[in-house]
């Protein structure tokens, strides 16, 4: 006979087993929102660790690994490889040319300030550089997913700030917060100056855009959103209050990041003699597809268009690409992200649109539209949020089988 009780007891276990996950879901909730994007963060992290290690398992060897490397390794190979070379040899004096006299693919195109805060950590943990690199990576994003939290509070409820950080941290090229990447470090950098910003805390945007102008490019968008800032802010002073001592320091920030933002080409032309090292650089990375030519801006769209599509679809969807992002941009859910916002995302937009050659790195260059995710995040069905998340982390998968994993000799670069 069973003993009285028995089967309560298990009924008892049942039910504290099916309020633990609910139980779990409201201690998080009544966290500080720190914690709650510390765990969002990691969560995401997880998962895109386990889909890089199912895609380095079947890897096989190639000129940067072994067949099935390491997790350490494969965070390591591509670009990473660039900025290792920075970290232990530094830049060449002297470009290295084909045998046409063109010059080639260099280091000059890598900004030294994430392989010197990875040397850092190395000396002072005594870690090899695949691992700090990682490391710097993942404490990289991790405090730009604190401080993009922050900047979507400005505009968003709790609920749907916090998704808009779920959203960053499960993005389609968010992957790269585990890899030996710059991506991280800028994403940090480009957040707080975009929250200093929206803050009016212009004086900080100093020291912030300094480093950032030496960490990955995009400086030069930055000035053009600040100067179109102090242009709107200037219109206005009749409505909203603009003291002159904010006029002055909002100027100089504008002009100072447009100046260190044209810094790095003049170092590279110091320390090589010649005015065109890092253009001639970049323009090396886009030679296999359309050959030697002069960086003329807002031609490169048109051009990569022609190459994988042809005339006239190519310029047709270039010309819609253009439309439709002035459409998002002025739609009710992204006007809700405030004038400053998309500013940013005008002046990046026309940044790459100026300079930028679209090849499978577009994905990656698209990281700094981050804000968009903003807007993303308004809608509170759960069957949306949920999509969006699964559709998100498909798109992760995608982007690594396409561009991240090494197939013979492979024209995807991330």
């Amino acid at each position: 006979m069973t003993e009285p009780g028995a089967d309560t007891g298990s009924v008892v276990d049942g039910r504290t087993a099916q309020r633990a996950p609910g139980r779990a879901r409201r201690l998080v909730a009544s966290a500080p929102w720190w914690v709650q994007v510390i765990v969002v963060y990691g969560l995401a992290r997880a998962v895109s660790t386990a889909m890089v290690l199912v895609l380095a398992s079947v890897q096989q060897a190639n000129p940067w690994t072994r067949a099935s490397p390491s997790y350490w390794e494969y965070a390591n190979i591509w670009d990473a490889r660039w900025f290792g070379y920075v970290a232990f040899s530094g830049y060449p004096t002297e470009l290295p040319l084909d045998d046409s006299g063109h010059v080639t693919e260099n280091a000059w195109a890598f900004m030294p300030v994430y392989p010197v805060v990875v040397r850092l950590v190395m000396t002072v943990t005594t870690l090899g550089w695949d691992v700090a690199a990682v490391l710097v990576s993942l404490a990289a994003g991790l405090g730009s997913a604190l401080v993009f939290h922050r900047l979507m509070s400005r505009f968003l409820e709790p609920d749907r700030a916090l998704f808009a950080v779920v959203l960053y941290c499960v993005a389609p090229v968010s992957v790269v917060f585990g890899f030996g990447y710059a991506e991280a470090l800028f994403l940090l950098l480009l957040n707080t100056a975009l929250l200093l910003l929206v803050d009016r805390r212009y004086e900080w945007l100093f020291p912030v855009v300094t480093v950032m102008a030496f960490t990955r490019p995009g400086a030069l968008a930055l000035s053009l959103a600040l100067a179109l800032h102090w242009l709107l802010r200037f219109r206005a002073r009749r409505t909203e209050a603009f003291p002159m001592a904010e006029r002055v320091i909002a100027a100089s920030a504008a002009v100072y990041t447009g100046l260190v933002g044209l810094a790095w080409p003049v170092v590279a032309w110091v320390a090589t003699g010649l005015p065109g090292a890092y253009f001639d650089t970049e323009l090396a990375w886009r030679a296999p597809y359309i050959g030697r030519d002069e960086l003329v801006p807002f031609t490169a769209w048109f051009q990569s268009g022609d190459w994988w599509l042809g005339q006239p679809l190519g310029t047709i969807v270039v010309v819609g690409l253009i439309a439709a992002f002035g459409l998002v941009l002025f739609s009710p859910a992204v006007r809700r992200l405030g004038v400053d916002l998309r500013l940013w995302l005008l002046s990046y937009a026309l940044y790459l649109l100026a300079v930028f050659f679209p090849q499978s790195s577009v994905f990656r260059l698209l990281a700094p539209m981050f804000p968009l995710l903003g807007a993303a995040a308004l809608p509170r069905s759960t069957i949306y949020r949920v999509s969006m998340v699964a559709g998100f982390l498909a798109l992760q998968w995608g982007w690594l089988l396409i561009c991240w994993g090494i197939d013979g000799a492979d024209w995807t670069p991330p």
